[in-house]
C-alpha cells in the first residue's frame, strides 16, 4: 500500500502536456534548503555533451497546493492589488507556475498568447518585489530563485568561429548572437536584480537559495554573446558580491578560473571585459596591508591576461585594475613592469601602444626606489619602440616625455637612462621615415642636452665613436667580400 502511495507521489507529467515548452514548472517546495539546480547545465552546445534542462516536480505541501497549468491553457490570473492581503503569497506561487514555461522564440507567430500572459506576469512579479508591498514568504523565495534558474540557466549558443570551424575570425568582428528570448529573460534578470538588492531580503535566508551552485552558474553565463545579458549578469554579481560576504572568496576564485581557462586553454570569452570591471570595484575595495592571496592574484591572474591577442577588447578594464593594484600599494609596480615586459609584443603594433598607454599611467604611480629596480630593461624595451617602423609605437613613446612625473625619474637617474636611449634617438634623427616622428625626437634629445650637457656630451662622443668603429668594420667586410670574389675570378 505504502509503494502504492509512494509510486503515485512521483507520476511524471506526460509527454504532450510538455509541447512547445521547454520546461514544466515545479509544483511545490522542496525539502532541501539549497536551491536544486544541478541538472542544470551552462555552456556552449558545442563545447561538450548537450544536456538537457529538466526540473522533476515535487508533491506541493500544505497551502501551496497547486497543479502547473497544462500548455494552451495559461490564464491570466488577477492582479496582485485585486486580491485580499491573506491571499498574495499563493497568488504570488501560482504566477511563478505560470512564468516556470519556456516558449520557443524562433517561431515570433507561435502561442503569441501565452507568451504576452508570461511576460505580463514577469513584470507583475518585478513590480511586487521592487515595491516591497509584502514580505515574500520563505517558500515563496525558493520557489522564486528556482524559476529564475529555470530561465536563466540553459544551453549558450555556440560562438560565431564554432559554427564554421574557423579559430581565425577575429573575435572583435564577430557579430553577437542575440539572445531571442530576451524580452522574457530581461524581466526575469531584473527580478533576481531586485530580489537581491531589496532590503526586504534577508541574507541568511537567501544564501540558502542563492549558494555556491547558483553563483557557478551565473559566472558560466557571463559566455554569453549578448551584450544586454552580460550588462545585467556584471551588475547582478557585483551586488550578490555586495551582499553576500559568505560568497566573496568563492567568486573570486571562480572569476579566477575562468581566466585561467581564457589564458592557457581558449583565448576566447565573450565576458572578460565584464568580469574585469567587476574586479576593479572590488580591488578598490581590498584593505591594507593587502593579503597575500591578492597579490597572487595580480601576478597569476591579472598580468597574464596582457598575453592573449584579443587583449584590446578588454584592455581598458584590465590596465584600470592594474593600476589600482599598484595605486593600493606602490611597491608592487615593480612586480608590474616586469610583467608588462615579459608579455610585450614583437610584432603587434596595435597592442605596442596598447602596453606603452598602460605603461605610462603605472609610471605615473612608481616611486623612486622601485623605478630603479627595473628601469634598465624597461628602457632598452622603451629605445625598441623608439626606433620601430610602426609610426604609432614610436610616437607614444616618445610622448612618454610629456609627462612630468616619468621626465623626474629619468632625470633622477639620468647616468643609466641616458646612454640607453640616446642610440636610439640619434638613429631615429638620422634615418627614421616620419617627419613627424623626427621632430618629436629632435624635441627629446634638445630636453636631455639641457638637463646635463656634459652627460649629453659625452653621450655623443661615445656614438661618435661607435659609429665610427662600424663604419670601419663596414668597410673591412666590404674589402673582404671584394677579394672573395677576386679569387673566385682567377680561380676560373
Amino acid at each position: 500500500m505504502l509503494k502504492n502511495i509512494i509510486k503515485r507521489g512521483h507520476k511524471k507529467v506526460p509527454k504532450s502536456e510538455v509541447s512547445d515548452f521547454g520546461h514544466v514548472p515545479p509544483a511545490g517546495g522542496r525539502n532541501s534548503g539549497n536551491v536544486s539546480t544541478s541538472d542544470v547545465v551552462v555552456n556552449h552546445a558545442s563545447r561538450g555533451n548537450m544536456v538537457t534542462n529538466s526540473i522533476q516536480s515535487q508533491q506541493t505541501p500544505s497551502v501551496m497546493t497547486s497543479a502547473a497549468p497544462a500548455p494552451g491553457n495559461i490564464e491570466n490570473l488577477p492582479l496582485f492589488r485585486d486580491v485580499p492581503i491573506s491571499e498574495r503569497q499563493v497568488l504570488f506561487f501560482r504566477k511563478l507556475q505560470i512564468c516556470c514555461f519556456q516558449f520557443d522564440f524562433t517561431d515570433t507567430m507561435k502561442l503569441v498568447r501565452e507568451k504576452e500572459i508570461k511576460r505580463q506576469t514577469l513584470v507583475e512579479l518585478v513590480d511586487y518585489v521592487q515595491s516591497g508591498a509584502g514580505k515574500i514568504s520563505e517558500s515563496n523565495q525558493e520557489e522564486m530563485v528556482m524559476m529564475i534558474s529555470v530561465n536563466i540557466f540553459r544551453c549558450l549558443p555556440p560562438a560565431s568561429h564554432e559554427n564554421t570551424g574557423s579559430e581565425n575570425v577575429e573575435q572583435e568582428e564577430d557579430e553577437p548572437c542575440l539572445e531571442p528570448s530576451w524580452p522574457h529573460l530581461q524581466l526575469v534578470y531584473e527580478l533576481l536584480l531586485r530580489y537581491v538588492v531589496s532590503s526586504d531580503t534577508d541574507t541568511k535566508l537567501a544564501k540558502r537559495f542563492i549558494d555556491h551552485s547558483f553563483v557557478l552558474k551565473l559566472l558560466d553565463l557571463f559566455d554569453s554573446e549578448d551584450p544586454r545579458e552580460r550588462e545585467y549578469l556584471k551588475t547582478i554579481l557585483h551586488r550578490v558580491y555586495g551582499k553576500f560576504m559568505v560568497h566573496r572568496p568563492f567568486i573570486r576564485k571562480g572569476i579566477n578560473n575562468i581566466f585561467y581557462r581564457f589564458i592557457y586553454e581558449t583565448e576566447r570569452h565573450s565576458g572578460i571585459g565584464e568580469l574585469l570591471e567587476i574586479l576593479g570595484s572590488i580591488i578598490n575595495g581590498f584593505a591594507l596591508p593587502m593579503k597575500e592571496e591578492h597579490k597572487l592574484f595580480l601576478v597569476r591572474a591579472l598580468i597574464p591576461l596582457h598575453k592573449p591577442k584579443s587583449v584590446a577588447m578588454y584592455h581598458q578594464q584590465l590596465s584600470y585594475c592594474i593600476v589600482q593594484f599598484v595605486e593600493k600599494d606602490y611597491k608592487l609596480s615593480d612586480t608590474v613592469i616586469r610583467g608588462l615586459l615579459k608579455y610585450w609584443p614583437v610584432t603587434n603594433c596595435q597592442k605596442e601602444v596598447l602596453f606603452l598607454q598602460e605603461l605610462e599611467e603605472v609610471l605615473e604611480t612608481t616611486q623612486a626606489a622601485e623605478f630603479q629596480r627595473c628601469m634598465v630593461p624597461l628602457f632598452r624595451q622603451i629605445a625598441r619602440c623608439l626606433n620601430s617602423p610602426h609610426f604609432q609605437v614610436a610616437e607614444r613613446a616618445l610622448f612618454l616625455w610629456n609627462n612630468e612625473h616619468i621626465v623626474g625619474l629619468i632625470a633622477q637617474n639620468r647616468n643609466v637612462i641616458f646612454p640607453i636611449i640616446f642610440y636610439a634617438l640619434q638613429k631615429n634623427i638620422d634615418n627614421h621615415w616620419n617627419q613627424a616622428i623626427h621632430g618629436l625626437t629632435v624635441n627629446v634629445r634638445k630636453m636631455f642636452m639641457e638637463m646635463d650637457a656634459d652627460l649629453f656630451d659625452e653621450c655623443q662622443r661615445q656614438y661618435s665613436e661607435k659609429a665610427a668603429r662600424a663604419t670601419e668594420l663596414e668597410e673591412q667586410r666590404e674589402l673582404r667580400w671584394q677579394r672573395l670574389a677576386a679569387a673566385a675570378t682567377q680561380g676560373r
